[in-house]
């Protein structure tokens, strides 16, 4: 059975990680998706939680499973007994440091390959670390993450004075006296 692991510490899940996801299970017989539970990050949710959104987000997809790990991945990924670990390149920026670490993980267990799939282009700009940053400053997200994770995103950075769009107005701010 082809066995991979798509690791990540997915704070939050978006849709890239999902387009990456969905293509890694065509590809694979079983796959994993690994929440890395990271002490060099600061996470916005417990691991607990993004693997609880993570698994909201997929359903029942039969090949797929979510579970969160802690230490090295190519030590999990041999104790899981998959053959490869998969990496989502959303552009060249991307490269150099995944092109490292792959050379890395396998030095330290060559039995473990590295797959890099590129997500649709209409996801390359979106990261969470973006996400974050419109759900904090009130924006729209949900064009970005799945519904499951747009909602925890909400309950997280809640705007009691949300701005109303208004569509076709010209904005007056230069009318106003200071």
């Amino acid at each position: 059975m082809r066995h991979c692991i798509y690791p990540g510490t997915f704070d939050p899940f978006t849709n890239g990680h999902l387009d990456v996801l969905l293509r890694a299970a065509k590809l694979f017989d079983r796959v994993t998706v690994s929440v890395a539970i990271s002490s060099t990050k600061e996470p916005l949710f417990s691991a607990e939680k993004r693997v609880a959104l993570i698994r909201a987000t997929v359903g029942k997809m039969p090949n797929v499973d979510v579970t969160s790990f802690d230490g090295l991945l190519v030590e999990f990924a041999h104790a899981q007994r998959a053959s490869a670990i998969i990496r989502g390149l959303r552009a060249l920026s991307d490269f150099e440091f995944e092109f490292n670490m792959a050379l890395m993980n396998r030095h330290l267990e060559p039995q473990v390959e590295t797959i890099f799939v590129m997500p649709n282009e209409s996801y390359s700009y979106t990261s969470s670390t973006l996400v974050k940053q419109i759900a904090r400053l009130g924006g729209d997200i949900t064009k970005f993450v799945p519904a499951p994770v747009a909602e925890a995103l909400q309950e997280v950075f809640v705007h009691p004075n949300k701005r109303t769009r208004r569509v076709g107005k010209k904005s007056d701010w230069h009318r106003r006296s200071t």
